[in-house]
Formats: C-alpha cells, structure tokens, sequence
C-alpha cells in the first residue's frame, strides 16, 4: 500500500511538473515581442496596427508587437542602435544616411518603391511666389534629415539658388512648420504626406515643386534591429509578408482604407485619401537601384556639408528575404 501511495505521489508530481513546464514555456513564448516604431506617415503599419493582422500572424510563432509612436523617423532608427526598438516603420530616403553618418547600425530590411509626388514645395495660395527661383530671399522651413530636406536642396541648386545662402532655413517639425505657414511667418514649406495633403485641402496651399520636378523618387525604407533580424528571420519574413499584403490593399481598397485610417491618424478622409493616392505603397526588397539612390543623395549631402564625411550606403547589410 506504501508503495501504491508512494507511486501514486510521485505520478501526480510528474503531471504536476509537466504542466508547469508547458505553463512556463507558454509564458516564455507569450513573453516575447517585436517592438516596432510607427509615425503619423506610417500608413502600413497604422492600419496593421489597427487591425490586429501582424499580431494575429505572428502569434503562432509565440510573438507579440510592442508599438511605439514616434514624431520623427532619425530617432526611431536610433532607437534600433540600443535596443529600444526592433523595427523602424518606413522612414525618408535621407533618414538612414544621416543614421548610417552618426554609426548607428541596422540593415535595410524593406522599401516602399519611389513615390515622387507625395513630398512637395508649398506655398500659400495667394503667394506671389510662381517657382522655385522665386524663393530666394524668402523664408522657408524644412524638417532636418527628412526626405523633403534633399528635395529642398535639389530643387533650390536646380533653380540656380545655394540652399541656407539664397533661401533662409528653418528647421522645423511638421506641426510647428504648419503653425509658421499659416501665419506667414514663412513664405513656404517642403513637407511630405499627409502633412502636404492636409495644407493643400485646409489651406489651399499651392504646390510649386515635388520629386518629378528634380531627380528626388522619395523611397521609404524599413530599417531592422541586425541583430534582431539575425535571431528572428522567421518573424522578418511574416512582417515583410503583412506589410506586403496591406500595401496592395490600400492601393486596391483607396475609399474603404482613407475611412479605416482617418481616425487613427486623427485626419480628414479626403486628406489621407489625396495623401495615399500619392504614395505607392509597393513593398520590396531592398535592390541596387535604391541603394544606388541612397548613393546619389549622399553625396549631394556631403558636397552641401549637410553630411560631415562621404558614405557608402551599400556598407549597410540589406534582407535578402532568406
């Protein structure tokens, strides 16, 4: 009978054990995460976030999603450098080279393939300011290491103007950048989606250049944790699968999107509906012709002394999606 009993103990302390392991490796699994950083422009992961897709595909590799908001793309690609992030939401073209300038590591994970005309050169709509070589002795604000900050350049050197010499720079945000404009205490802003659209409807803005007018495609790209990317490849491949999948139902699904997206973004239909129609929303690897972009508007930030010393975009490890 001793020994039944004893059997019996040390059965239930067997089932006991198991269960506590199945337990605690269920909590082990639910424990891990993918902090991701989003901005009011990041309309992909907005509406991932928003519907709960990424979370629900990434559950059965025992993942959640951690979101961060940020105002700004530099310091969400920073935040990758120290851990604080795993993945930055799509940021500017000029982001990562500033980023790749100040030793932050990270890999080029995705793009968004070139969108020209959802960054542009505003103006207010009574402004006697016709073109570019107009703005020369004006005011005019940008946001530092932007993707509008190298259409400001490119497009004040193809007007025959020296950008911070011939046109006074501002460095501003999007909201404070607004503020200036609609009081006038600017006379123009170079400014990306939504921020454009909103000014272009609210406003009546007028646009006097974007990407088509000088070489400035305007590429997005989703910069990774390297080191995250190389423990987690299983869970890079479902967010580049997710990613991939809304961007084509957005330019699908235009309406129904612009009414999902306006109230998390805190905007207008018809804005966020002229802002996506702007923006390609084609999510890719990342290929030689946009590090050869990369390339391109480094130099040009450098020979202007927006950059310290020459890069080499291509120096940065790039997803192959293996």
């Amino acid at each position: 009978m001793k020994r039944f009993f004893s059997f019996a103990v040390s059965a239930v302390a067997a089932i006991v054990l198991v269960f506590f392991f199945l337990l605690t490796g269920q909590a082990l699994a639910q424990d891990k995460k993918i902090k991701i950083g989003f901005q009011k422009s990041s309309t992909l992961l907005i509406l991932l976030k928003g519907n709960g897709n990424l979370e629900k595909a990434l559950a059965p590799l025992g993942f959640a999603v951690e979101w961060n908001e940020f105002t700004s793309g530099l310091p969400m690609v920073e935040a990758l450098n120290v851990g604080a992030l795993d993945l930055s939401a799509d940021v500017a073209d000029t982001v990562p080279l500033f980023a790749q300038s100040a030793g932050t590591e990270f890999t080029y994970f995705l793009q968004e393939k070139p969108s020209p005309t959802a960054q542009g050169i505003v103006v207010s709509k009574d402004s006697p300011i016709q073109k570019t070589a107009d703005l020369k002795g004006k005011k005019l604000a940008v946001a530092k290491a932007s993707g509008s900050h190298y259409l400001t350049v490119a497009a004040l050197n193809k007007a025959g103007l020296v950008f911070g010499k011939d046109v006074e720079i501002s460095y501003l945000q999007p909201a404070d950048a607004r503020m200036a404009f609609e009081s006038g205490a600017i006379d123009a802003w170079t400014t990306w989606d939504p921020f454009l659209a909103t000014v272009e409807i609210k406003s009546e803005a007028r646009k006097i250049a974007d990407g088509t007018t000088v070489d400035a495609p305007y590429t997005r790209f989703y910069p990774i944790s390297t080191k995250f990317l190389a423990e987690n490849s299983e869970v890079a491949k479902v967010v580049a699968d997710e990613l991939t999948k809304i961007g084509k139902w957005v330019k699908e699904n235009p309406d129904e999107a612009a009414k999902i997206q306006a109230p998390l973004v805190g905007l207008d239909q018809d804005v966020v509906k002229l802002g996506n129609s702007r923006r390609s929303y084609a999510v890719a690897p990342v290929d030689k012709v946009a590090i050869d972009g990369q390339q391109l508007i480094a130099d040009v930030f450098v020979q202007e002394k927006l950059l310290p010393k020459r890069i080499n975009p291509a120096d940065v490890p790039i997803w192959k999606g293996q």
